[in-house]
C-alpha cells in the first residue's frame, strides 16, 4: 500500500511538471531553442530529478523537447520536414471529416455549430486569443462528432499539437482571428447546407492560413528552426 501511494505522489509529481512545461512551451514563454535544466526544475517544483526526467520525456514523445546526452536539454525548434507531414496528415483526415460532416448533419449538429461560431465571436470581442485556441479546438472536435467519428479528432489533436507554437505566434496578432472565424462559419455552412466540396475547400483554406506564418518568422527568426543537416 506504501509503494501505492508513492507511485501515485510521482505520477502527480510528473504531471504537474508535465503540465507546467507544456504550457510555457505551447505558450512561447520558452522559445525554441531556449535551454532548460533538470536540476532547477527540479528545485522549483521541489521533488527530485526522476519525476523531472519522466516529464522531460513525455514532452520529448511530442517533439516538444530535445534530449542528448551530455549536452543541455532544449526546446524543440520547428522542422519544416514534420510541419509538412503534420500538415499532410491533418489535411487528409480533416478533408473525410469535412465530408462526412455535410452528409450526416442534422439540426442538433447545426445548433452546435451555431453555438461554438457564438462563442468564437464573443472570444474576438474580448480580445481572448487563449480562449479562442480553445474553441478553435472545440469547433473541429465539433465537426468530427457530426461525421459520427470522434476518433479522427485524436489524430487532428496529434497533428495540430505539434504546430501549436506556430498558431500561437500568428494568433498574437489579433487581426488574424477574425479571418480563422471567417473560416469556421464558411465551413459550418456548407456542412449544414450538406454541401461536402464546398467545405473541404474552405476547410484546406483554412489550414492554408498557417503559410504566411511561417513564411514569416523563418525570415525574422530563422533561429526557431532546425537547421537543414539536424
Amino acid at each position: 500500500m506504501q509503494n501505492l501511494t508513492r507511485l501515485n505522489e510521482r505520477r502527480t509529481s510528473v504531471d504537474e511538471v508535465f503540465d507546467y512545461l507544456h504550457d510555457e512551451i505551447v505558450t512561447l514563454n520558452l522559445r525554441p531553442g531556449d535551454k532548460i535544466s533538470e536540476a532547477d526544475i527540479a528545485a522549483r517544483f521541489g521533488v527530485s530529478r526522476q519525476p523531472v526526467r519522466d516529464a522531460f520525456s513525455r514532452l520529448a514523445n511530442l517533439d516538444l523537447l530535445l534530449i542528448r546526452p551530455q549536452r543541455a536539454t532544449e526546446v524543440k525548434r520547428f522542422s519544416m520536414r514534420e510541419i509538412e507531414k503534420s500538415r499532410f496528415v491533418r489535411a487528409a483526415v480533416e478533408k473525410e471529416v469535412l465530408r462526412r460532416a455535410a452528409e450526416l448533419c442534422d439540426a442538433e449538429g447545426a445548433a452546435k455549430l451555431d453555438a461554438s461560431l457564438a462563442d468564437q465571436k464573443k472570444a474576438i470581442k474580448k480580445r481572448d486569443v487563449d480562449s479562442f485556441s480553445v474553441l478553435d479546438y472545440e469547433f473541429h472536435k465539433t465537426l468530427c462528432a457530426i461525421a459520427q467519428a470522434e476518433f479522427a479528432f485524436d489524430v487532428i489533436m496529434t497533428e495540430k499539437a505539434k504546430v501549436d507554437r506556430l498558431c500561437m505566434l500568428g494568433l498574437s496578432k489579433e487581426h488574424r482571428m477574425p479571418d480563422l472565424v471567417k473560416d469556421h462559419k464558411g465551413i459550418a455552412a456548407a456542412v449544414k447546407k450538406h454541401d461536402g466540396d464546398l467545405a473541404v475547400e474552405i476547410g484546406m483554406l483554412h489550414l492554408s492560413r498557417l503559410d504566411e506564418t511561417i513564411e514569416s518568422i523563418t525570415v525574422t527568426n530563422a533561429n526557431y528552426f532546425e537547421s537543414p543537416d539536424e
